[in-house]
């Protein structure tokens, strides 16, 4: 009996720790069994651009926890991605979420695009900047307001509103075109608990 109320209490923090807004992450008994940050199990190097690692998971575990780390290398452009349902097919509606804390620290600006389903690939994106922290950790909250979204010309103007994107955001692409060390360590979107797989 004491064991089933560890569980429930344990699942119960779990529950409450993604859907109150404040910058805590998931404790350990919140993520998933495989390697995830605030379950989110997929942090993967596209291998557009120089990265080290050039392609695969940037997982690598931090004592009893998991951080992302990837090196951005010269001047061109960059991918990382975060699939927010932990599978490429899945997607999630963020539209009644206020925002999401990130714990990182970078190096340089880098750029976060929230990609949609319908409108997966290319760059022309909704984003928000992600600024330098000199290399400091830092933990920061970006909001979903659509005020705080714009495109880069370069990339491209996208073809749909930040709101539709929302409704069926696919991942979080993380782009820069300078040389940046990045390492995350926390990924919380208010409202939104993905399922692990």
């Amino acid at each position: 009996m004491r064991l089933f109320g560890r569980v429930i209490a344990a699942a119960f923090a779990c529950l409450l720790a993604f859907s109150l807004p404040s910058p805590a992450t998931a404790s350990p008994d919140c993520e998933c069994s495989t390697p995830s940050i605030d379950r989110l199990q997929q942090w993967i190097a596209s291998g557009e651009g120089a990265t080290v690692p050039a392609t695969g998971s940037l997982l690598v575990r931090e004592r009893d926890r998991y951080a992302a780390k990837v090196t951005f290398v010269g001047a061109e452009w960059h991918v990382v991605v975060v699939w927010l349902g932990n599978q490429f097919e899945a997607q999630a509606d963020l539209s009644k979420s206020s925002g999401f804390w990130m714990t990182y620290s970078a190096t340089d600006d880098v750029y976060l695009q929230l990609r949609p389903a319908s409108h997966w690939s290319g760059g022309d994106k909704w984003l928000t900047l992600v600024p330098s922290t000199g290399g400091k950790r830092v933990t920061k909250f970006f909001s979903f307001a659509p005020a705080k979204w714009t495109f880069l010309p370069e990339l491209g103007k996208p073809a749909y509103s930040f709101a539709s994107a929302l409704t069926e955001a696919r991942g979080f692409v993380f782009v820069g075109k300078t040389p940046n060390k990045l390492d995350f360590r926390g990924l919380r979107i208010d409202g939104y608990r993905p399922p692990c797989l």
